[in-house]
């Protein structure tokens, strides 16, 4: 990626941030949310389409839309959320995109909207054929974009008959982690227990992968995940106001199907602590936190209990914890309603250089509160993250009002990117092209997934 002067881009940035602050400032910035709103709207320029703001020499297509017709002969599914971008043959990118869909959303199927077309597909290749009458409608479709034309060469069903599919995470290997944020358990209809996580390989062929769930990396209301690519180790966030962070050591490296063991992080030296400063400050901004694990028992959890199990043996909790991305060496996550106004916090962690051995206890890894928002015009409720090829933490937000991207830079200024002026839709699934010149992004209740380019150089 061309390089841009120091001078050009700390005016880039000037013209975009909302105040100059620090990872730790976030919470001490007195502007209102109506005047942190006019400063945020600065470099942003208006969409006359009235779709997608963006600043001065960036642009979008929309480059999937849900209802379309796919190679395969299905529909695009509605809700799109979570994504992972993989380089392809030819230059082209694969981009693997979950669909938070339940069973009943009928609307969002990829199978029509009387699910007229689940007669083209065998039951076997289902993880949850719903008895024949009510299949699981969550799963991913993967796109092969072309990037140097901007075009969609196809798009095809990848994952089929699980449910609400929210984010997930890519693995070195080349496979997109797809997660249920759902706990549903098999009943009269239901054929399978939910809650779990499959892995969809990075494929430029129209195939359905194997939906075999990763039983060993536990049942629960599944966020997202993390690959730390030098030990294998998946790192995990679970969406509940009070759950937990956790950790998978697979058995054999790269091979997440041959079991391993879940873990739950725990600060060290204080048992069972609450992370969320909803019942006043219990963290603190820029503090390094050393962290232990602790190992998890009973991990499909038939009672959905494993974040209480997990808190009382002394595991810490987290306020929804959502968006999750390896970066720089370290895992990012977002908690979505932490801190005092429940308006989001961004933590860190850093893997001890002895992560998952005997050794980590006497050099721990760390966590620390790298954002926390306490104005809605500053940061509200950020979801998915990604790390940027610069370095810089990019956000979606979702919060049922006027939801924004954001940025935080390594200087410590936040910058607002995007804005969605088309509907109150969440952002979600952001991920960059693996050449880093386009940013794939989803509108999720328009059921568009977008591709934004222009010059990244300011920003690096």
């Amino acid at each position: 990626m061309e390089k841009t002067s120091g001078s050009n881009r700390r005016e880039f940035i000037k013209k975009a941030t909302i105040v100059s602050l620090g990872f730790a400032a976030l919470s001490r910035c007195t502007l209102s949310t109506e005047q942190s709103e006019t400063v945020a709207r600065l470099l942003l320029k208006a969409d006359p389409k009235g779709y997608l703001d963006l600043p001065e020499g960036f642009s979008y297509k929309v480059i999937a839309k849900a209802g379309t017709q796919m190679a395969d002969g299905f529909v695009v599914p509605g809700r799109p959320d979570g994504m992972g971008a993989f380089a392809g043959s030819d230059g082209k990118v694969i981009l693997v995109c979950n669909h938070e869909n339940s069973p009943n959303n009928l609307e969002h199927s990829p199978f029509g909207k009387q699910n007229e077309l689940v007669g083209q597909m065998e039951q076997v290749q289902f993880y949850d054929a719903g008895s024949g009458t009510m299949p699981g409608l969550g799963g991913t479709s993967t796109i092969i974009y072309d990037e140097q034309s901007q075009t969609v060469e196809k798009q095809f069903l990848s994952l089929a008959g699980t449910y609400r599919n929210c984010a997930g995470g890519v693995t070195p290997w080349n496979s997109w982690l797809t997660c249920e944020e759902d706990t549903n358990v098999k009943g009269e209809v239901i054929e399978k227990d939910h809650g779990y996580v499959f892995e969809v390989p990075a494929s430029m062929d129209t195939q359905l992968a194997s939906p075999q769930p990763i039983i060993a990396m536990g049942r629960f209301n599944h966020e997202a995940v993390a690959v730390d690519p030098t030990t294998g180790i998946v790192y995990q966030t679970e969406d509940a106001h009070d759950g937990l962070i956790y950790r998978y050591i697979p058995n054999v490296k790269g091979d997440l199907h041959k079991g391993g063991k879940l873990q739950a992080m725990m600060i060290k030296g204080k048992k069972s602590f609450d992370t969320r400063n909803w019942e006043g400050r219990t963290t603190n901004l820029q503090e390094e936190i050393q962290v232990e694990w602790i190992d998890m028992q009973d991990v499909e959890s038939p009672k959905d209990d494993l974040r209480l199990r997990g808190f009382d043996q002394g595991a810490a909790r987290f306020a929804r914890g959502e968006g999750m991305w390896y970066g720089n060496g370290e895992i990012y996550f977002a908690c979505t309603n932490g801190g005092p106004k429940k308006l989001g916090q961004v933590f860190r962690y850093k893997p001890s250089p002895e992560e998952g051995t005997a050794g980590e206890s006497s050099n721990p890894g760390v966590v620390e509160l790298f954002a926390e928002s306490e104005d809605k015009g500053l940061l509200h409720n950020c979801d998915n993250l990604t790390i940027a090829p610069w370095g810089d933490v990019i956000l979606c937000e979702d919060n049922g009002e006027r939801n924004h991207i954001r940025g935080i830079n390594k200087d410590g200024e936040l910058y607002g990117f995007g804005r969605n002026m088309s509907s109150k839709s969440e952002f979600a699934g952001l991920t960059f092209s693996p050449s880093g010149k386009t940013l794939f992004v989803n509108i999720q209740e328009n059921g568009d997934t977008v591709a934004i380019t222009g010059p990244w150089n300011k920003l690096s």
